[in-house]
């Protein structure tokens, strides 16, 4: 068994690795950094173009982002959020751009957001969600019309026989479609120009072990060769999409303790008629099931994957044991430790009927499917479609003191008390975020080199709203967008 020491190990070749280890080579490109993956290729989970929804989620079309209060008011602060940190994302992505190290046409593209709602109720919803969104500068060039003949122009496939209907949509011209895998290999592409990086492909992280100093042994099996070896790190960073909980439970680090996953998964319908595909150019978001997951919302969507044009619906929600698409049936028992068993079993029975509804979607026929399908496309015929696996989600589950266990739907980062280990949890909003998610990541576990001058002033050079708050100032925020959606072609 061979050993090799590094500053920095990612592990997951997916967009939340290689966002970190982008952004750390410019902060100091002396780091020596490793990336290993299990698979055999470069983004092959979550972050693949076919296993997400490729939007830039930043709120704009997202209704459970902007949930209903029981007094009837719409909460608006989590989408407010989710909109600053998507602004993180693309500010990065310009910095990028302007640095001839990414070519915006290879992985964005500029695809109005929508969402969509029929019946009384729902429009009085929306009217309320708009009311209190556009008065924010970032969401101030939000449409809402109930126009049925200005809503045809907007998506003409879902207004099709809908004249005689209460319908309502909110529109923003320049929301995005994100092709992550793209993303991620650009990044990983221009990173094994640099020296002192190395990318590992089909490796297996075995063991996680921290000796007296700080220092991380990863025991790492090449999947190839069959032969093992151990990496010493620095610091370890777990960006493994479902896989980040099984590895964090192995650091055995006091902060994983509690910690249990949910896994979710999901199946689009595939547009494969180009006349129809070249009718759609929006992602229009409706409102979810109740008893849905938040990455059940449905939403028909155009998409550029790999270079070439998409429409998706869906997602359809599913229940597997799996925690990764490609990973085993047993990985969430095995997940069941001493530690999270309280917390795992009371999120289990306080959700039985989530469970009860992923199952049911499950084995959901393809007539039901198609009839899902028709509430936002009227004239869909089953000829046209065909049927997809997405990607596989872990959502969070942690102690919680008065309920003994809580299921949550965000994302987490969980980091040692020295910080020299990290992990992503959890999915929504995921990759869309990650500029933000790293940022934080580099704040708590390079906190003695992030608080020099030198790392400071290149942090607001990668990210120039860094340390300032895009909700609070809008003249900011006005200086910051100008700027993204001009560099990255967004603006129409």
């Amino acid at each position: 068994m061979s050993n090799q020491q590094v500053d920095v190990l990612l592990v997951g070749a997916g967009v939340m690795s290689a966002t970190l280890a982008a952004m750390l080579k410019e902060l100091d490109p002396n780091l020596s950094i490793n990336i290993v993956e299990r698979l055999p290729k470069i983004a092959g989970e979550s972050s693949d173009g076919w296993n997400n929804a490729g939007t830039g989620h930043a709120g704009y079309c997202e209704l459970n982002y902007t949930p209903q209060n029981a007094d009837g008011s719409v909460a608006i602060n989590r989408a407010l959020n989710i909109n600053a940190a998507f602004e993180e994302s693309l500010q990065f992505w310009s910095y990028l751009v302007e640095q001839n190290i990414l070519k915006a046409k290879d992985f964005i593209n500029p695809t109005p957001h929508l969402s969509f709602v029929w019946g009384q109720d729902n429009v009085a919803f929306l009217k309320k969600r708009f009311d209190g969104l556009s008065q924010h500068p970032l969401f101030q060039d939000m449409e809402y019309s109930e126009d049925v003949s200005k809503l045809k122009q907007w998506m003409p496939l879902i207004m099709e026989g809908r004249d005689n209907q209460a319908v309502a949509a909110t529109r923003i011209d320049y929301g995005t479609d994100v092709d992550f895998g793209a993303l991620t290999r650009g990044l990983i592409s221009h990173l094994q120009k640099q020296n002192d990086f190395e990318l590992k492909l089909s490796h297996s992280v075995r063991r996680l072990k921290q000796d007296k100093r700080g220092i991380w042994h990863v025991g790492v099996h090449d999947l190839n060769n069959k032969k093992s070896h151990t990496i010493k790190a620095k610091f370890v960073f777990l960006g493994a999409g479902g896989g980040a909980l099984p590895l964090l439970q192995k650091s055995r680090i006091p902060e994983s303790k509690g910690y249990g996953g949910f896994p979710v998964s999901g199946l689009w319908l595939v547009c494969k008629n180009p006349d129809i595909i070249k009718e759609h150019n929006a992602k229009v978001y409706g409102k979810a099931a109740i008893g849905a997951p938040p990455m059940s919302v449905p939403h028909l969507d155009t998409r550029i994957i790999d270079g070439e044009p998409a429409l998706l619906f869906g997602p359809y929600a599913g229940f597997t044991t799996k925690f990764l698409k490609k990973g085993s049936l047993l990985d969430l028992v095995k997940s069941f430790k001493l530690n999270n068993m309280k917390s795992m079993t009371w999120a289990g029975l306080r959700n039985m009927d989530l469970t009860r509804y992923l199952i049911g979607e499950v084995f959901q026929s393809p007539a039901k499917r198609l009839d899902a399908l028709k509430q936002y496309f009227p004239n869909a015929k089953t000829e046209d479609w065909h049927l997809a696996t997405a990607g596989q989600r872990v959502q969070i589950i942690k102690n919680c003191h008065k309920k003994g266990g809580k299921l949550e739907f965000g994302t987490e980062i969980v980091t040692a008390k020295d910080g020299s280990i990290a992990a992503l949890l959890g999915a929504s909003p995921g990759a869309s975020t990650s500029v933000q998610a790293m940022t934080e990541v580099i704040k708590r576990c390079f906190s003695d080199r992030v608080q020099t001058q030198e790392w400071k002033a290149k942090m607001r050079t990668m990210v120039p709203s860094y340390g300032q708050s895009l909700i609070d100032d809008a003249e900011l925020l006005k200086e910051v967008r100008k700027r993204t959606l001009a560099t990255l072609d967004l603006k129409k």
